[in-house]
């Protein structure tokens, strides 16, 4: 700011006066961004605890389609308006192993449930499972099967029918994956939500197929 000089040559530095709508428009400035920045952080812990969630693979039982060390972004909200359905991948607490598991929707509630051989029949009928048939006909081109009963005993499932308030669920990887076999039907007050994105690696960034 310039300084004024008056009727006899002197100069006058700036007074109070002016100085006091620069500050004030400064500390009004500074305010607002303090407030945006709030804002901001609130939006995120929302959208983290409520809506959305990280979830880290650990282990190979959803191999080939998820790999151990692989974020995913998990949708927390969907299943507060509609329940899980066939094919979905979701996310959930096993409450006896103190940890969350991440697996396939096979079967819902009212639905009768039967795994045979490489075989899953829901209803009576045979599911097309596209997202593991090139596994199920490698192991079968070699004269196994991809559901390996020599080493899974519960690979086997008689048909039984899913109670109220619960899904059937099982790994991609029939070979190695502890799901509805072994810990039985997911309760759905234990489902955490679906699977919605893989995030990490950065490279492998990849929208869920359902």
């Amino acid at each position: 700011m310039t300084n004024q000089t008056d009727l006899n040559g002197d100069v006058s530095e700036p007074n109070d006066s002016q100085q006091q709508p620069a500050n004030s428009k400064l500390k009004n400035e500074a305010i607002e961004w303090v407030k945006a920045i709030a804002i901001a952080v609130v939006l995120v812990v929302v959208i983290r605890w409520l809506v959305f969630a990280p979830f880290m693979v650990d282990g190979p039982s959803m191999q080939p389609n998820f790999h151990t060390g692989e974020r995913v972004i998990v949708n927390k909200f969907l299943y507060d308006f509609r329940a899980p359905k066939p094919g979905e991948v979701v996310v959930f607490h096993v409450p006896q192993e103190k940890r969350d598991y991440i697996k396939r929707v096979i079967a819902v509630a009212g639905d009768t449930v039967k795994v045979q051989g490489d075989d899953v029949y829901v209803n009576g009928k045979k599911i097309s499972e596209g997202y593991i048939q090139s596994q199920i006909d490698e192991y079968q081109a070699k004269g196994e099967p991809y559901n390996n009963l020599r080493d899974f005993p519960n690979s086997e499932v008689t048909e039984d029918k899913v109670p109220e308030g619960h899904i059937f669920v099982m790994g991609d990887n029939r070979r190695n994956s502890t799901d509805s076999r072994m810990i039985g039907y997911v309760d759905l007050k234990e489902v955490v939500g679906r699977a919605e994105l893989v995030f990490w690696p950065l490279n492998d960034i990849t929208i869920v197929n359902h």
